[in-house]
Order: C-alpha cells, then structure tokens, then sequence
C-alpha cells in the first residue's frame, strides 16, 4: 500500500472513531493485566461477564493470592482454558509481589517474564494501561493488515514489524484499537461488511462482498 493510502487509511479510521477503546472491563494497571491474559483464546464479551465479580474481591495480587486459585477457577470457569490462566494468574500475582512491590511493570521484558504473559498481552498492556505506541497483533489485525495490503506478514511479530514501519507516528497509539475493531465489526473473517468500510477503496482484498439484492417475492397478488 502507497504511503499517501496508509495516511488516508488511518485518517478514516480516525474520523469514524475519534477514541478507540478497548472493549476490555478493567480499572486499574493490574486489573487490565489481568484480563488480557483471560481474554487470550477466549472474546472480551465473555471475559466481561466473568470479571466484574472477580474484581470486587480480587483487584490487587495480594487479594487475588488470598482468593487462591480454587476460588478464582470458580469465577472464570465459563472462560476458555481456564484452568490454566487460574495458575498463570495466581503464579504472575505472586511475581508481581516478589520483583515489583505489587505493581505492573512499565517494561516490556518485565511483562513477558511474567506467567501467561506474551509479546502480544504485553503490547496491549503497555498500549492501554501505560500509553505507549505498541500495536498487539492478534487475530484481527493479522486479517487486516493482511488482506488489506497495509502490512501483509506470515506471523504475527513480522505484521507487528511491518506496522512499526508504516503506521504514521501521529497515528500509533490508537493503531491497535482501530485496526482491532475493524476487525472485529466490519473486515470480518467470514464474511467482511465491505459496502460499510471506510477504506473500500484503498484495501487489496480481491474477494470484496457487495450489497445484496432484494429477495423477489414469490406468490402474492396476480402471481401466476
């Protein structure tokens, strides 16, 4: 994609949705943590619904530590792998108590060093919670950047990579956001909203859908 098109790309996005959020519920550093590493196989709808009761009683890990893992399985049980992240929550908690009084580290190898936690949860928790320019390549935006031809890449890293290059500087700190519900709402997977993008016109995707035609009505008054 031309570097003019790349602009014009991220500058719609932006008009549509002048604040992207993250559609995670969380109200603190840990908290954020927390539920991205939930959210790893799993929808933020669904971590959603588990969070809230969760963090009444367990928004610090020293309460999530007293809660233990038994009772925290209980409250995200409706989550995918659950067993697993229940582990992985209560072991990065305790790590967090260990190397850094209880707090979120702001550093990147840091956040990767804990239980669960990959270059990509580290990229959305730095992005979110810290305000860094990161971009956390997840399923959706491997799609668009991909299909889009704003930064196509075999892996992960290499479209994280090649979205570094390309997206205007002014642009990256909400980059994440826009390309993540792009994704999500309108460039989706099986069946993409083209007639409702706003970048129609600059995307390489070939399979472009169209709007459909009215069904034709069958029977009804003066059918033969």
């Amino acid at each position: 994609m031309k570097k003019a098109d790349v602009v014009t790309l991220f500058d719609r996005l932006a008009a549509a949705l002048p604040e992207p959020k993250s559609e995670l519920e969380y109200y603190t550093p840990y908290t954020l943590l927390v539920a991205v590493v939930l959210s790893a196989q799993a929808t933020d709808a669904g971590v959603n619904k588990a969070t809230p009761a969760l963090f009444r009683i367990a928004d610090t890990p020293a309460k999530m530590l007293a809660l233990g893992e038994a009772r925290l399985k209980a409250h995200i049980k409706t989550i995918g792998l659950f067993n697993a992240k229940a582990k992985n929550i209560i072991a990065l908690s305790q790590m967090l108590i260990d190397r850094h009084g209880g707090e979120v580290p702001r550093e990147r190898a840091a956040l990767e060093a804990l239980p669960g936690v990959g270059r990509k949860t580290a990229n959305v928790v730095l992005n979110v919670a810290f305000g860094e320019p990161t971009i956390a390549v997840d399923t959706h935006i491997f799609r668009v950047a991909n299909r889009t031809g704003l930064a196509p890449g075999k892996t992960p890293l290499a479209v994280e990579q090649a979205l570094e290059k390309v997206v205007p500087a002014a642009r990256k700190l909400h980059a994440h956001h826009w390309l993540i519900l792009h994704g999500r709402y309108v460039c989706r997977a099986r069946k993409p909203d083209c007639p409702a993008c706003v970048i129609r016109d600059l995307c390489a995707f070939k399979g472009k859908t169209t709007l459909e035609a009215p069904a034709k009505k069958v029977g009804g008054r003066g059918a033969k």
